[in-house]
């Protein structure tokens, strides 16, 4: 459930009606939540709440997106809300595992908080184990899109002029039966589960996500996060002149958490 930042004007919780949701799936290299980091620094969004849930492993810091030493001691929890009302967008931040068998708990909480909320449209970020593509979903770009049918009325004939690839449906039974045909993303998380039901309450959802494997995933976040705006447009794309090509990598804010994304280097007084 939303609980809203209490920042000396009162507690009454933020209007998010119309605005689109932005979310990661915790899956494979943490792609998504590296992604979300990007957009939260970047359009340097404000911290207006929290998503209590006992479906995520408890957890606090210091926080992540610090710019100086005024803002340096705030803590962040688990799952926070972030909102920029100028685009219409509200971000819901995750930074810990779920509790074993809390997914479809935290599905329940989400969607019926989407609802409440009024959001207009859910996106999520995601990604898949590489190595268990089948031969189809080699061929080609390793970005893939999944939109539920209510949203897909609204917004497919964008993704065909982006020239999107939709998630291939694979064998239920390979090498038995091909015919019948499943959703199917390994190392996904919540992904499946949260889309699917998301087509049977009748939310707009969208599903952005990308294979790759486990390892220094910044690469792959800023992949990610360049297909995410080629749709929603959060920041404005500038030519190269050097190749006519369109790269939006140096202008995503990094935030100062990703330092120690891989911890500290090894003390010299170890040699």
């Amino acid at each position: 459930m939303f609980i809203p930042c209490d920042r000396g004007g009162g507690s009454a919780a933020p209007d998010f009606k119309g605005f689109t949701l932005l979310m990661p799936a915790v899956s494979v290299g943490n792609v998504g939540q590296l992604a979300i980091d990007l957009v939260i620094s970047t359009l340097d969004m404000t911290k207006v709440g929290y998503f209590y849930t006992d479906c995520l492993v408890p957890m606090v810091g210091n926080n992540p997106y610090t710019t100086a030493e005024e803002n340096s001691v705030e803590l962040s929890i688990n799952a926070e809300v972030y909102s920029l009302p100028s685009k219409k967008l509200v971000v819901l931040q995750i930074r810990s595992p779920f509790i074993k068998n809390k997914y479809r708990p935290f599905c329940e909480t989400l969607l019926s908080w989407v609802k409440s909320s009024k959001c207009a449209r859910v996106v999520l970020l995601s990604s898949s184990h590489a190595y268990q593509r089948d031969d189809e979903q080699l061929l080609g770009t390793p970005l893939r899109y999944l939109l539920t049918p209510d949203l897909e009325k609204a917004v497919g004939g964008r993704m065909k002029e982006l020239n999107w690839k939709e998630m291939e449906k694979v064998a239920a039974y390979p090498g038995i039966n091909d015919t019948d045909k499943v959703l199917h993303i390994p190392g996904g998380g919540i992904t499946k589960l949260l889309f699917t039901e998301s087509c049977s309450e009748g939310i707009q959802m969208a599903v952005l996500l990308k294979f790759c494997s486990e390892g220094d995933n910044i690469p792959d976040a800023f992949v990610l996060v360049n297909y995410l705006n080629e749709w929603l447009q959060l920041i404005k794309s500038e030519v190269s002149t050097s190749n006519n090509s369109t790269d939006l990598s140096s202008q995503w804010k990094i935030p100062s958490s990703w330092r120690l994304l891989f911890g500290n280097g090894l003390p010299p007084a170890l040699f």
